[in-house]
């Protein structure tokens, strides 16, 4: 994987910020077919950009993708952590894990 991932599996780093992952308990089917409706998406929010037109409705269709992926949303852990996702690795309790991986 390119991006560090997180000791227990939720977060990829990048650019120094937390990213969550895919919810990992997704039946395979399931998330490729979501993975296929957020690249569409993610195509309509483009040709949107480009047109001037359906923006919203573009961005809303890669909302929904994400979160019934797992990465937005509800969290798809159920120990009662709390939801570090967009925050900078350094000031989350992975501070000293992030910190390791630079040396």
């Amino acid at each position: 994987m390119p991006y560090p991932v997180t000791p227990d599996g939720r977060y990829l780093v990048v650019r120094g910020r937390l990213w969550r992952r895919t919810n990992p308990g997704l039946p395979d089917e399931r998330r490729l077919a979501l993975l296929s409706e957020l690249g569409r998406a993610r195509a309509a929010v483009k040709a949107a950009r480009l047109s001037g037109a359906g923006l919203a409705e573009a961005g809303a269709a890669v909302e929904r993708a994400k979160i019934a992926l797992g990465e937005r949303g509800p969290v798809w852990w159920s120990d009662g952590a709390p939801d570090f996702n967009r925050h900078l690795a350094k000031n989350t309790p992975y501070a000293e894990w992030f910190a390791s991986l630079e040396s």
